[in-house]
């Protein structure tokens, strides 16, 4: 993904919201992602491009507008909500940036205060006449996680403060290059792996507990609440008479400017340090100084308005190709991976990088052995850009193609620019039957991965149909298989049978759909018989589905005929229910509408529900999805995050952050025991 303007279909963006989600999730809990923040960026501005240009299809997970990309959260409310900061990525967009502030105020800005943005984890550190009693991670901003345990481990974090006041430090947690080196020592010198790249080391060293070692951070303040009045930089200069410790002690000190062409200059000074800063920074943050300034600027629901990130450019670096993988993927798919010497970019080791496919490796002339660019901006895993050819030794060897499929030998489609295995998805068949018989698609009590290996070995299943023909004697025939555990396993395959349309058709795991989208599929046509019948015009009236997105599920559809022939020839996946939208006039269901299942006109109709916290009462035994196709079977619409557009909250135990917010945006909340009298005639 190299911009917005590859985002140009449905499945595009929600492959994009689907991987902004899991980067945001690993790098704000324990910065394991492996997006550096350029990727991360490139990747939320092609969402927001997208959702610009279609906001009919805003999909509820989508990072843009939450604190933390909406992918953490705590159990500890803030007292003041702990927001993010907006982006801007060149000169033209931060001059661009500070007049639309001016604007918004009708008047100069009364000074910017210029400071590093630093590369750690941020916090809140909360003292009670002057004593420390509370750590807290970000988490959504509404909520945090409590490492007050790591206190004793983190300079510049004073334990008393100069003054007995009642006050919460924010800042960032992290370590420095002294420290970073000096915590790998430690790690494995203690039989540990070496940390990644040292915000990671800040994430994970201040998450844990009872280590036999003690891992040394650093904590600069940079904002505070229960000292109002205060301009930004008069806020710094007081935090640190505090005793706190703040960036004024680095060559990357923050300073006040008049101007906005004095603040570029102070940018560009800060980032021609960054490669001498004892620490990380991923960019330069501007702030409106005064503190009526901020007051009357206010803040939106992720951001301040009188602050702004310039973040700085990704980089560039030189390492070594050593291997191409070949790996095959659960649907058939060969992809080349490259294996490169380790290289540190942006603080990230990079020992992999993506080549997309065979075409993309002959385009760039890659050999084994080259030297060759890295690069970590825009693509979603970094990217071998080129080889330096006049580097070349001689000694590099051509990169081998696959002459059959690695996985198992057979022939290998080339027709398009991503091969696949000829078998498709019997070429991983134990992945595949692994995924079907999942707690969320056939839920299958007793097939795990050893049990599917058996069967897929002896020849009993090819796909997830076979499942459904085994008999006792069969079973009884396989190793360690005895009578009790062969009836338990036919009986569950025997419940499994019954399990709805949405849940069979989730376990086919066609390609661009999943729970979510199985759901909504099955729920718009009511039958598969409606589902096979559809076109890509018809699949594309789903809601999520877009044209590009219904012509994948129609050649898979294709694909799988003989696997769903064989479940309809054993009454998998059978129920009729009435759709949710006309079905075409060739696939009309012909059967009576299932009692319960229909959602239309349900008590949820027109209703956006989120399901927080453990279920108790007749919701405990559900698992988070089983909630989610309730709120459906009952009208309502199932989403994961709290927004504007949420309707209705289900809080149970330990709600934590959502029911915050949804107490915040004045949104209905109900407990479990409530919900479940509401949606009562839809518990089967």
């Amino acid at each position: 993904m190299k911009d917005a303007a590859t985002l140009a279909s449905p499945a595009a963006y929600a492959d994009a919201v689907t991987t902004a989600v899991r980067a945001a999730a690993a790098y704000y809990t324990d910065g394991s992602t492996p997006l550096g923040d350029d990727e991360y960026d490139a990747l939320v501005r092609a969402i927001e491009a997208y959702e610009g240009a279609h906001p009919d299809e805003v999909l509820p997970d989508s990072p843009t507008g939450k604190v933390a990309g909406g992918a953490v959260a705590g159990d500890v409310p803030h007292s003041v909500p702990m927001l993010s900061l907006d982006n801007v990525f060149s000169a033209e967009e931060l001059a661009a940036w500070a007049a639309g502030l001016e604007r918004r105020l009708g008047r100069p800005v009364d000074g910017w205060c210029v400071e590093p943005k630093l590369d750690g984890l941020a916090v809140a550190a909360r003292y009670r006449a002057g004593r420390l009693t509370r750590i807290l991670t970000r988490g959504d901003g509404l909520a945090g996680e409590d490492i007050t345990h790591a206190a004793g481990d983190v300079l510049g974090l004073p334990a008393t403060l100069g003054e007995a006041l009642d006050v919460e430090l924010r800042g960032e947690v992290l370590l420095t290059t002294d420290q970073f080196e000096k915590a790998n020592e430690i790690r494995t010198a203690h039989g540990a792996l070496p940390f990644a790249h040292p915000r990671s080391g800040a994430a994970g060293t201040l998450r844990a507990k009872d280590r036999p070692y003690r891992v040394e951070l650093t904590f600069f303040a940079y904002s505070a609440t229960g000292l109002p009045g205060l301009g930004h930089s008069e806020l710094l200069a007081r935090l640190a008479d505090l005793g706190a410790n703040t960036a004024a002690s680095t060559q990357a000190a923050p300073r006040r400017c008049a101007t906005v062409e004095e603040v570029q200059q102070r940018v560009d000074e800060i980032a021609a340090l960054r490669a001498v800063l004892p620490f990380g920074i991923d960019g330069v943050v501007v702030k409106a100084d005064s503190a009526a300034d901020q007051e009357q600027a206010g803040s939106g629901s992720r951001a301040p308005r009188w602050a702004v990130a310039r973040k700085l450019a990704a980089q560039h670096k030189v390492t070594r190709l050593l291997e191409v993988e070949w790996n095959v993927g659960r649907t058939g798919i060969i992809a080349p991976r490259a294996v490169l010497e380790p290289v540190v970019i942006d603080g990230v080791t990079v020992t992999y990088a993506t080549l997309h496919n065979p075409a993309d490796i002959t385009r760039r002339d890659l050999m084994i052995g080259d030297q060759v660019f890295i690069y970590r901006a825009g693509d979603v895993i970094p990217r071998v850009e080129a080889p330096l050819v006049e580097e070349r030794t001689g000694a590099e060897q051509p990169i081998a193609f696959p002459e059959v499929c690695p996985r198992c030998g057979d022939a290998i489609d080339r027709s398009q620019q991503r091969w696949r295995c000829v078998r498709g998805r019997g070429c991983q068949a134990v992945a595949s039957i692994r995924y079907a018989v999942g707690r969320d698609q056939l839920d299958v009590e007793g097939l795990g991965g050893t049990r599917a290996v058996q069967l897929v070995d002896a020849g009993l299943v090819a796909d997830v149909a076979d499942l459904f023909a085994l008999t006792r004697e069969q079973l009884l025939g396989l190793e360690r298989m005895g009578d009790t555990s062969a009836d338990n396993l036919l009986a569950a395959i025997e419940t499994a049978r019954a399990q709805p349309l949405n849940r069979v058709f989730c376990a086919l795991g066609v390609r661009g759909t999943g729970r979510t989208m199985s759901r909504r599929i099955a729920a718009h046509f009511g039958s598969m018989a409606a589902i096979r019948a559809a076109d890509a015009d018809t699949l594309a009236e789903v809601d999520g589905i877009g044209t590009e997105k219904a012509q994948v599920i129609v050649e898979e559809l294709a694909e799988l005929a003989p696997v769903l022939d064989k479940l309809a020839a054993h009454g998998v996946g059978s129920a009729v229910t009435a759709p949710t939208a006309p079905a075409p006039a060739s696939s009309a269901p012909g059967g009576a509408e299932e009692a319960g299942t229909s959602g239309a006109g349900g008590p949820l109709a027109g209703e956006a529900v989120v399901v927080t916290g453990s279920m108790t009462g007749a919701l405990a035994a559900l698992s988070r999805n089983e909630m989610n196709e309730l709120v459906e079977r009952a009208g309502g619409k199932a989403s994961s995050s709290v927004s504007s557009r949420t309707t209705l909250l289900v809080a149970g135990e330990k709600a934590g952050s959502k029911r915050a917010k949804a107490e915040q945006l004045g949104i209905r909340i109900l407990s479990p025991e409530e919900f479940a009298d509401l949606v009562a005639d839809h518990l089967s």
